[in-house]
């Protein structure tokens, strides 16, 4: 039973398409797993009971039975953000406003899963509202790297990123505003793709900058999942096939990267490939980390890729001001929370602050930073006219200890905002474009010689799929998730 919830999961469908393995026994080894090793971490909130699992399992068995083709998911035990609603399991945004909610419908992403053949389980930890690249909650507590439990996970997908690493999941969903997909699969030697804006569907009028996407232990299994949560939707008039087909059990454009990909890397030679590092000293990053994300650009050049030392030309900062004022404009979603003194003083600071300077947003401030963030798209595009790639940090510093909310300082400068510290990922969540996390190798002191970093893969919009090319390359050279494997599971 140890040995299933090692597969990964083209491995573990493929057991579960020949019957080589039950779904009960799958959903039962995962079970089992997670009870002996979530409570050093937290990671896994809201639980299923265990027997109405099963029985979802003996459904998936039985569907196999009838001769049904199995989906990309099938048997898969699966846990969801806990931002995001799943009927019957709690729904509360980490956020004791929410403690007692329990959700009445599956949010799109979970009908996609289920109709996938995912077993849901549970949810993943996520910072309150998801609000901080750190998950700590009052409601569910916090959740510890799976390296060292006495750091900080990330956030604000780290409960899925630690299930992922501790392999408590065979992949997991996450959602991504500011490297909430990048930075937790940096800190955990795991991966975390945040798509191009609109491949996976967000419902509404207005172009946001928060979107779904996949996490996993190996590039392939990013594909598969981003196979299952990406596509159109009527509820997402903005969002569109971008770079694929219709979502289908094959796993569409994004299955089999093997094969497109080749054996020898030769597809790769000549790919032009910037490095923006600290942006020239703009990033405050901990003493260790550019050296050990440097050490990724080596990699690339042994594909045959070129690798130069380039950054767009935009100031930094003008992305910095225009991302605070739209990301003030989507916390505007809580203001009547804010609003209601009952529930304002069940909120966390940062979130007040947010729902803050939301409120003090004029029309010119939005119109002007719909404006900004045109410009800086214009000049990345302009930018990709003379590189293919982008590789930067995907953190600017190392797992910090779990009771600190946030870096104050970082080598002796001052964070002006609870989040500065992770700027390094809001010029391309800005811009829309796809990004992959993807591990870089571990440094900054911690357990057996170091703790992980990670470095973010970027490319051109709707270019999703010669990413997760690109990425199988160097995954393929660099096999960081199983050489470095945390101690919790050997």
């Amino acid at each position: 039973m140890g040995e299933i919830v090692e597969w990964d999961a083209a491995g573990l469908v493929r057991a579960v398409a020949g019957r080589q393995v039950s779904c009960v026994e799958v959903v039962e080894a995962y079970l089992e797993h997670i009870d002996a090793v979530d409570p050093h971490v937290g990671a896994i909130v809201g639980r299923q009971d265990a027997e109405i699992s099963l029985r979802q399992a003996r459904e998936r068995d039985e569907q196999l039975r009838r001769g049904e083709p199995p989906g990309p998911l099938h048997g898969f035990p699966y846990a969801v953000k806990d931002l995001t609603e799943a009927n019957g399991l709690p729904w509360t945004e980490g956020s004791p406003v929410y403690r007692d909610r329990v959700g009445r419908q599956d949010a799109l992403l979970v009908q996609r899963a289920k109709a996938a053949g995912a077993v849901v389980i549970g949810k993943t930890n996520t910072p309150e509202f998801g609000l901080g690249s750190q998950t700590y909650n009052p409601v569910w507590g916090t959740t510890g790297n799976a390296y060292d439990p006495s750091r900080t996970a990330g956030g604000s997908s780290g409960g899925a990123a630690v299930a992922l690493a501790l392999r408590m999941l065979p992949v997991a969903d996450g959602s991504d505003y500011m490297g909430s997909l990048r930075n937790p699969a940096a800190f955990n030697n795991v991966l975390g793709m945040r798509p191009s804006w609109g491949l996976v569907p967000s419902p509404g009028w207005t172009a946001q900058l928060a979107t779904a996407g996949p996490m996993a232990r190996t590039v392939d299994d990013l594909a598969r999942l981003l196979s299952v949560l990406a596509g159109p939707h009527p509820s997402a008039p903005l969002a569109g096939g971008v770079g694929r087909g219709e979502p289908g059990a094959d796993g569409g454009e994004f299955a089999g990267l093997d094969a497109a990909l080749g054996t020898d890397g030769e597809p790769l030679r000549g790919v032009r490939v910037a490095w923006v590092g600290d942006w020239g000293g703009r990033l405050a990053t901990d003493p260790g980390v550019l050296e050990v994300c440097r050490s990724s650009l080596a990699v690339f050049e042994a594909l045959g890729c070129e690798v130069t030392e380039a950054r767009p030309h935009f100031a930094l900062e003008e992305i910095w001001r225009t991302f605070l004022a739209w990301r003030g404009w989507a916390n505007l979603e809580r203001y009547g929370l804010y609003e209601d003194p009952a529930t304002r003083a069940l909120m966390k600071p940062e979130a007040v602050w947010e729902v803050e300077r939301g409120a003090a947003l004029s029309a010119l401030d939005l119109a002007e930073a719909a404006a900004s963030r045109d410009r800086w798209y214009e000049a990345l595009t302009e930018f990709f006219g003379r590189y293919d790639y982008v590789l930067a940090p995907a953190a600017q510093v190392f797992p910090f200890r779990k009771e600190t909310h946030w870096p104050e300082r970082i080598a002796g400068r001052a964070m002006d905002t609870y989040h500065r510290w992770m700027e390094t990922v809001v010029p391309w969540t800005l811009a829309g474009v796809p990004v992959i996390a993807m591990p870089a190798g571990f440094g900054g002191g911690g357990p057996e010689g170091g703790l992980p970093a990670g470095v973010q893969l970027v490319g051109r919009h709707g270019d999703d799929a010669g990413l997760l090319r690109l990425a199988r390359a160097y995954e393929r050279e660099t096999g960081w998730v199983e050489r470095v494997r945390p101690a919790l599971v050997g």
